[in-house]
């Protein structure tokens, strides 16, 4: 391994990194994109992100809540985050690639359009079933960042500074919509009937739509081509038939062989996958890009990372709320005090995407970023032996916070960098997928591990038990401390690597 001189990191070296004056809050970077003509275009997006917050941290406090107007146990809450997460994991590829061939502008349009009539769908779902459906197409805001970060990445013409810049300004602005949001719902929660609350998220998401219409401008497309649907065909066959065997372990349990030959089948599945892509002149999934020595470490760490970022919000919410006189175990926290709990999490994550610029300019951006995925496994690994407080719960989520908002923001903004012109929404829109991947695993592993018993018919209660999420919080600790052993084992090049090596490596039609 070797280390990079401060400053010469190809993240982080750029003219305002080498101006010994720096704002002390934001940094040069996001200074240089208030500055900057792309203001306008910028300001329209963090409200966009505003939404994804609201989206992200709204229902968070009320899940148990969710789950009493539903009659289902808190454990079956967790199919609602693997279906949307394995939505999002299926449509960000095809997106992305969308975004490249007709404009990412469009594509962000698009996918608003269904996130906003999704939500609605959940304020007014009937079932079981229809609020499943709708809940998981609300999972097409994922595509949001990695479309904002490659519109600002044409904007700015690949300047580095500037893209992780506006990147910091992005996730700030989802985390104050995450804080908003839960602080929102946790006050209206005893105040409103189910379908009234439900419906203020749907109402912020059409509110976004009329931003990105009137306020961000479209770029030409420089991509060419066509949609690859043989290869979105295989990659949908190949992650639904892992899915379906997560979902029969879950309802047959793990001495059931079924689950398996699914799970096996649907690994098997992406052999095909692999080679259609390969061959094919324009893939949905350019797998010689995103296995350049410039992108694949990149994805890698997004996997890993979904596994805490995006699998642990509902374990973390259902524990809050436990009641320890009932259960032994628990926080008894209102939806109120969750919102709380929710806030200084979602505060820290700002923090560590405003500073990941300061710090990465210091020890370089790989540094930084193996810095953040240790500080994710210190924060969830602290849960095993402190959780009866809730003092130790939030210093537990501030300390992962920190890192997970760096790598939140570093993530997409050092996937583009690496990425040639004509594949900004590809690679950025992977690093989402690989994290949403990571997620769905976890989320229904998640839900195995948290089940009372085997089977969903069961008459146990609804309450996980203890030992379950201890095994939450140890799977989420030590895949965070394998993505940052990871990077810091990788050679720099591999980690940031170069378009040009990337463009070289590009399949001709």
């Amino acid at each position: 391994m070797s280390t990079d001189p401060v400053g010469t990191d190809p993240v982080s070296a750029d003219p305002v990194s080498a101006d010994p004056v720096h704002t002390p809050v934001l940094g040069d970077a996001a200074m240089a994109v208030v500055r900057s003509p792309i203001t306008k275009i910028v300001g329209f997006l963090v409200c966009v992100e505003l939404a994804s917050g609201v989206l992200q941290g709204y229902y968070t406090p009320i899940f148990t809540d969710i789950a009493r107007h539903l009659s289902i146990k808190d454990a079956d809450v967790n199919w609602f985050e693997a279906a949307q997460l394995i939505v999002s994991a299926l449509v960000v590829p095809l997106l992305a690639r969308l975004g490249d061939l007709i404009g990412h502008r469009k594509v962000l349009l698009l996918s608003t359009v269904v996130t906003a009539v999704a939500s609605w769908g959940v304020a007014f779902a009937p079932t079981f079933g229809t609020f499943l459906v709708a809940w998981a197409l609300q999972g097409f805001y994922v595509v949001w960042l990695p479309m904002e970060v490659a519109i600002i990445h044409r904007r700015t013409r690949g300047e580095e500074s500037r893209v992780r810049g506006a990147a910091g300004l992005l996730v700030a602005g989802l985390e104050v919509g995450v804080i908003v949001g839960a602080l929102t719902s946790g006050a209206l929660a005893e105040s409103l009937g189910m379908t009234a609350l439900l419906a203020l998220p749907a109402v912020v998401v059409t509110l976004a739509l009329v931003a990105i219409w009137f306020g961000v401008e479209e770029s030409p497309a420089l991509a060419s081509g066509s949609i690859d649907w043989r290869g979105f065909g295989l990659i949908t066959l190949a992650l639904g038939l892992v899915m379906a065997g997560l979902v029969m372990l879950r309802v047959l349990g793990p001495g059931s062989a079924w689950p398996w030959v699914l799970v096996v089948a649907g690994a098997l599945a992406f052999v095909p996958f692999a080679r259609v892509e390969l061959a094919h002149p324009e893939p949905l999934v350019d797998l010689r890009i995103l296995g350049g020595r410039g992108q694949w470490p990149v994805q890698a760490t997004a996997f890993l990372f979904g596994v805490s970022v995006l699998g642990a919000q509902i374990p973390l919410s259902t524990f809050a709320r436990t009641d320890p006189a009932v259960t032994g175990y628990g926080l008894g926290a209102s939806a109120g005090k969750v919102s709380i709990i929710i806030g200084a999490y979602v505060l820290s994550l700002a923090a560590g995407a405003l500073l990941l610029h300061l710090v990465g300019r210091r020890t370089g951006t790989r540094v930084a970023m193996v810095g953040a995925a240790v500080l994710v496994a210190i924060g969830y690994l602290l849960f095993l032996p402190f959780h009866g407080s809730l003092a130790q719960t939030l210093t537990n989520m501030v300390i992962a916070g920190l890192g997970s908002g760096a790598l939140v923001a570093g993530l997409p903004a050092a996937a583009a960098a690496a990425a040639p012109p004509t594949h900004t929404g590809l690679t950025t829109g992977m690093t989402n997928t690989t994290k949403t991947i990571g997620g769905a695993f976890a989320s229904s592993v998640f839900a195995i591990a948290l089940a009372s018993t085997g089977s969903v018919d069961s008459e146990a209660t609804a309450h996980a038990s203890l030992g379950g999420y201890l095994v939450v919080w140890a799977i989420c600790g030590v895949t965070a401390a394998v993505a940052a052993v990871f990077l810091a084992v990788v050679h720099a090049t591999e980690v940031h690597g170069n378009a040009a090596a990337a463009r070289i490596r590009t399949p001709r039609a």
